[in-house]
């Protein structure tokens, strides 16, 4: 399959145009996603999935911070670390090679690509990450059992004194993990 056809076939038709939207931003309310991407409203986690992807699909972030936003407002939430949790993983065949294709808690199927990159970035403890880029910058933490089975699909780099663990997806590389190759670190 070529990786065009399949990033299609994986289109996110739940997401809400809040691209077009304007509206005036109305103050801050008690959501917060913890750092395992559950989504609480005033201190108590909200157990209904489907409210969970309705906020979801009006979800972007903007200079650091966390918005919900609709054609008539735009409040601010609070986001412990990624929004999304990536629950799951599989290689597709494509075109271009093994293409990773990646699921995340609320079912969003994206294969990793240069159009939703794997990207190092500090978690809030400090320590240097793979986090999946998605859309209106927004990002996707891998979970621990993802981390550790992805982990072990990796090879080896070496660039300017540093050990680059990399995943290939349809042919372009990633970095999951960079080491000092002196210490290993």
């Amino acid at each position: 399959m070529d990786l065009a056809a399949l990033q299609q076939q994986l289109q996110h038709t739940d997401l809400a145009p809040v691209e077009s939207w304007q509206p005036p931003f109305c103050g801050d309310i008690p959501i917060h996603i913890d750092a395992e991407a559950n989504w609480h409203y005033q201190g108590s986690k909200i157990q209904r999935p489907a409210l969970v992807k309705l906020f979801a699909s009006v979800l972007l972030q903007q200079h650091g911070e966390y918005f919900l936003q609709t054609p008539v407002e735009k409040v601010r939430i609070s986001v412990a670390d990624a929004p999304f949790l990536v629950t799951d993983w599989c290689w597709q065949g494509t075109d271009t090679g093994p293409a990773l294709q990646l699921t995340t808690n609320l079912q969003h199927q994206l294969v990793v690509s240069p159009r939703y990159p794997l990207l190092m970035q500090a978690d809030p403890q400090q320590q240097h990450l793979p986090y999946l880029q998605l859309w209106r910058g927004l990002k996707a933490k891998l979970s621990r059992n993802v981390y550790y089975q992805l982990a072990e699909q990796t090879s080896a780099v070496s660039c300017n004194r540093q050990l680059h663990y990399q995943l290939k997806s349809a042919g372009y590389p990633f970095s999951f993990a960079i080491c000092n190759a002196d210490t290993g670190r």
